[in-house]
C-alpha cells in the first residue's frame, strides 16, 4: 500500500500504475525530457493533472493527498516529463489569492499548459506607479524548459513576493541535468512587466516550500518504493555461493532497512498532506528531512544489492538514483529542513496525531462513556480495577468475558474515553502478554483461575522463555520437562527473566520431547514461582538495578492441569505470547521516560542556545518520533478500514525499540561534561539521562533483538527466502 490508505486511494494508485504500465513502456524514461512526452494528453484525460484543484477550475475537487498518490505511482515508473513541475505550479497558484487562479488553473488542469516553480532565485522587483517590473535569474528550475507558466520568487521592498509569468516573457536555458528523465533550466528575466493579476497575492515562500516538500517528497517515496521492490525481487533469484543472495543476513538486513526508510518517508509525506497552519510547516519540514534522504538511501542500497549490473548504464537503477539525488538537491540539504524542524519544535510547535472518527461512532461512545463513568465513581482503587477487568475494558479486543470482542473502532473509542476520564488502568506488566495466550489456548478452569486477577493487576507474572543458550532462538531451548505421575518435572535454567523475584506465577516453555523438528516437542506450562525447587537469583544490570533474574529449576513439579494447549505443541502458544510481547514493547519506552517531550524539556532547562550541529541532531530524533506516531496512526486507520496493517506495523515495532535509545543518547550529548554524573535518576537531569542511556540498551535485545526483527521484516514483508 502506498501513501494513501483508503480503498479509494488504493484504487487510484492501482489505476495510475496500470495506466503507466500501458503508456510509459520501458525505455521511454531514457528518451529524456526535450519535449512533452507522448503520454502527456493521457495524464489530462485521466484527470491526474487536476486532482488537487477545485472543480470550478477544471479539477477533480480532491486534495493534495490524492495528487501525492498519483505522483508516487508515476515515480515508480520514473516517469519523464513535466507532470510533477506542473502540479506543483498549479498547487502554488491555487494557494494564492487572485485572478491568476481563474486564468491559469483550467489550462494546467486540462494539460494545455505546463508549469514550473523556481524554489530558489535572485530576481529583484521594483514598482513604479503600482506596476511590478522584475529582473534577475532563477536556477535550477525543474521542468523549466518545458513550462508555459513560470512561478517565480521576487524580492521587493515589501519583502518576497511570488509571480506567475508566461515562459515566453523569459529567457529559458536548459541546463545539463543529473536526472536523465527530467530537465532543469536557468530562467532569466530582464525588465519583465508583471500584470497585477499575475502577482500571486498571499502566497509566501514557506507555502511554496511546504508544497514542494510534499509533492517532491511523494516523488521521492515513489523512487524509494521502486528501489525496495526491485532489489528484493532481484535478491530472491540472484544466486551466489549456491543459494539466493536474499538468504544472506547482510542482504536481508540491508533490504529491511530500506523498507523501514521507505515506510517512514511514506508516513511523513502522508501526514504532511493532512496538516494545516503551523502544524503544516512542522509536518512538511519533517517530510523534507525524511523523504529525500530515504530515496537516496534506498537507491544507493539497491545499486549495492544489484552489484556489478547495477552499476551499468543499461540497468535502470541509476535513473532512480539520479532522480533521488536531484530531488534532494532541489529541496535543499536535509540539514536545512532539520533546522526548520528544530526551530519549530523549540518554539512549541508539535503535532498530535488526532484520529477523526465517523459520526456513527457517537452512540457507541455515549454508551462507553456512561459505563466508564460508573466505574470511575467507585471509591476503592482495587474495586475500580476489578470492575474495568470484569467489563472487558483492560484488553477489549479479546472475546468476552475477558474482553469485549471489540473491533478497531470500539477499541479506539475506549482508549480515548479512558484517557478523557483520567482513569488509571491496571498495570499488568508481563501479564499483558500472558492473558491472550491463556484466553486463546487455556482451559476454562485455567481461564477462570488466572485471568480475572491478571486483568485487574492483582497477579504478577514473569516469562520463563530465554535460556543461556537460547535467547532469540527460543526453539533451541534445553530445559527438560519429564512426565511424572500427575504432572511434569521441570529441570534447567532460565535467564533474563524480568520481575521473577516478585512474580507469583510464570509462563514457562520446556522441551518435553526430542522427536521431530526443534519447534516440536515444546510444552507451555504455568509455574508457581513459590513451588519447591524454584530458585530465583537476581542479575545486576548495567544500571546497578535488579529487574532481570536467572531462575533455576530443580525437579519442579507442575501438575497436568497447568499445561496450556497441547503437550509438545507449546511453540504455537509461545508464538502467541511473543507476538503480544512485541506489540507491547513497540508502544512504550520501557519505563525510561525517554521521549521527545522529555528531551525538549531538558533543552528548555539547559539555559543556553543549541549549536547548529546540536539542532540537527535534535531534529533527527524529533523526525524519528514523528514518523513512529504517523506509522501508529496509519496502522490504526488501516485496522478501522478492515485491512491488515502490513509493513507499517512491522516498521513501527522496529523503530520503537530503538527510539528511546536515540532520545537518551541525544540528551546525554546535549549535557556535555555534566554527563559524568552517576546514573541515578535522583541526581537531576544528568543522573536521570545517564540512567536512561544505560537502561535503554536493553530495548533492542529483549522482546526479539533488532537483528531478529530485521529478519522477520525481510522474510514476512519482502518475501525473502528463509536461511
Amino acid at each position: 500500500m502506498g501513501i494513501g490508505l483508503s480503498e479509494d486511494h488504493e484504487a487510484l494508485r492501482e489505476s495510475v500504475r496500470g495506466w503507466a504500465d500501458r503508456n510509459i513502456p520501458a525505455g521511454v524514461a531514457r528518451a529524456g525530457d526535450g519535449e512533452r512526452p507522448a503520454f502527456w494528453p493521457g495524464l489530462a484525460e485521466q484527470g491526474l493533472l487536476g486532482l488537487h484543484l477545485p472543480e470550478e477550475y477544471g479539477g477533480s475537487g480532491y486534495g493534495l493527498l490524492e495528487t501525492a498518490v498519483a505522483v508516487e505511482a508515476l515515480a515508480e515508473r520514473v516517469a519523464p516529463g513535466p507532470y510533477v513541475p506542473t502540479v506543483l505550479a498549479s498547487a502554488a497558484i491555487q494557494a494564492s489569492d487572485g485572478k491568476a487562479r481563474a486564468e491559469l488553473l483550467p489550462g494546467l488542469a486540462e494539460g494545455t499548459l505546463t508549469g514550473a516553480v523556481a524554489l530558489t532565485g535572485s530576481i529583484r522587483g521594483a514598482r513604479d506607479e503600482g506596476v511590478l517590473t522584475i529582473t534577475g535569474v532563477a536556477e535550477p528550475v525543474l521542468g523549466g524548459a518545458l513550462a508555459d507558466v513560470l512561478v517565480l520568487p521576487v524580492s521587493t521592498d515589501q519583502g518576497e513576493e511570488w509571480v506567475a509569468i508566461d515562459a515566453a516573457q523569459a529567457s529559458v536555458e536548459a541546463l545539463p541535468s543529473l536526472d536523465l528523465t527530467r530537465s532543469v533550466a536557468k530562467v532569466s528575466v530582464d525588465g519583465v512587466v508583471v500584470p497585477a493579476e499575475r502577482v500571486l497575492d498571499r502566497l509566501e515562500g514557506p507555502d511554496v516550500l511546504n508544497l514542494a516538500a510534499i509533492l517532491l517528497g511523494a516523488d521521492a517515496v515513489g523512487v524509494a518504493s521502486w528501489a525496495v521492490t526491485a532489489a528484493a525481487d532481484y535478491a530472491k533469484v540472484r544466486v551466489q555461493f549456491g543459494r539466493p543472495i536474499g538468504q544472506f543476513q547482510g542482504i536481508k538486513h540491508k533490504l529491511s532497512r530500506m523498507l523501514v526508510a521507505l515506510e517512514q518517508a511514506r508516513a511523513t509525506v502522508w501526514d504532511a498532506t493532512r496538516a494545516s497552519g503551523d502544524e503544516l510547516a512542522y509536518a512538511a519540514a519533517i517530510a523534507g528531512v525524511v523523504a529525500p534522504d530515504a530515496a537516496v538511501q534506498c537507491t544507493k542500497d539497491a545499486i549495492q544489492t544489484f552489484g556489478g549490473i547495477g552499476y551499468t548504464f543499461e540497468h535502470d537503477v541509476h535513473l532512480y538514483y539520479r532522480r533521488a539525488l536531484t530531488l534532494r538537491a532541489l529541496l535543499g540539504a536535509s540539514a536545512e529542513w532539520a533546522e526548520s524542524v528544530a526551530g519549530l519544535a523549540l518554539g512549541g510547535v508539535t503535532r498530535e496525531m488526532i484520529l477523526d472518527l465517523p459520526e456513527e461512532a457517537e452512540p457507541l461512545r455515549a454508551e462507553i462513556r456512561a459505563e466508564l463513568a460508573e466505574i470511575a465513581a467507585l471509591s476503592d482503587d482495587k474495586e475500580r480495577k476489578r470492575a474495568l477487568a470484569a467489563a472487558g475494558f483492560v484488553m477489549p479486543h479479546l472475546s468476552r468475558p475477558w474482553g469485549r470482542g471489540a473491533g478497531p473502532l470500539e477499541q479506539v473509542i475506549i482508549h480515548q474515553e479512558i484517557r478523557a476520564a483520567k482513569i488509571k488502568m491496571p498495570q499488568m506488566i508481563i501479564g499483558a502478554w500472558v492473558v491472550p495466550s491463556i484466553a486463546t489456548y487455556g482451559t476454562p478452569e485455567q481461564q477462570e483461575r488466572f485471568l480475572p486477577k491478571t486483568l485487574s493487576g492483582e497477579m504478577i507474572w514473569c516469562q520463563l522463555f530465554s535460556e543461556p543458550g537460547a535467547g532469540s532462538d527460543l526453539a533451541s531451548l534445553q530445559m527438560k520437562a519429564e512426565k511424572v505421575e500427575g504432572g511434569w518435572s521441570l529441570t534447567g535454567q532460565k535467564i533474563w527473566t524480568s520481575v521473577a523475584h516478585v512474580a507469583e506465577w510464570g509462563i514457562c516453555i520446556a522441551r518435553s520431547s526430542s522427536e521431530g523438528s526443534k519447534h516440536d516437542g515444546i510444552t507451555y506450562f504455568l509455574v508457581d514461582m513459590k513451588a519447591p525447587g524454584v530458585t530465583v537469583r537476581p542479575l545486576t544490570e548495567m544500571t546497578g538495578e535488579n529487574l532481570f533474574n536467572e531462575v533455576f529449576f530443580d525437579g519442579v513439579f507442575v501438575p497436568d492441569d497447568l499445561v496450556v494447549g497441547e503437550v509438545d505443541q507449546g511453540w504455537k502458544v509461545a508464538r502467541n505470547t511473543l507476538s503480544n510481547e512485541r506489540v507491547s514493547l513497540s508502544s512504550n519506552s520501557g519505563g525510561t521516560g525517554s521521549s521527545v517531550p522529555d528531551l525538549l524539556g531538558l533543552v528548555s532547562r539547559l539555559g543556553r542556545e543549541l549549536g547548529p550541529v546540536e539542532r540537527v541532531e535534535l531534529a533527527e530524533v524529533i523526525c524519528e518520533g514523528h514518523s513512529i506516531n504517523a506509522l501508529s496512526l496509519r496502522v490504526t486507520l488501516k485496522q478501522l478500514a478492515g485491512a491488515e496493517p502490513g509493513a507499517d506495523a512491522s516498521v513501527r515495532k522496529l523503530l520503537s525499540t530503538s527510539h528511546a535509545q536515540h532520545v537518551a543518547e541525544s540528551a546525554v550529548t546535549l549535557l556535555g561534561s555534566a554527563a559524568v554524573t552517576a546514573a541515578d535518576w535522583k541526581l537531576g537531569d544528568a543522573g536521570y539521562w545517564n540512567r536512561a542511556v544505560l537502561a535503554t540498551r536493553a530495548m533492542t535485545i529483549y522482546g526479539g533483538t533488532t537483528e531478529v526483527q530485521l529478519n522477520i521484516i525481510a522474510e514476512r514483508m519482502l518475501g525473502l527466502p528463509r536461511d
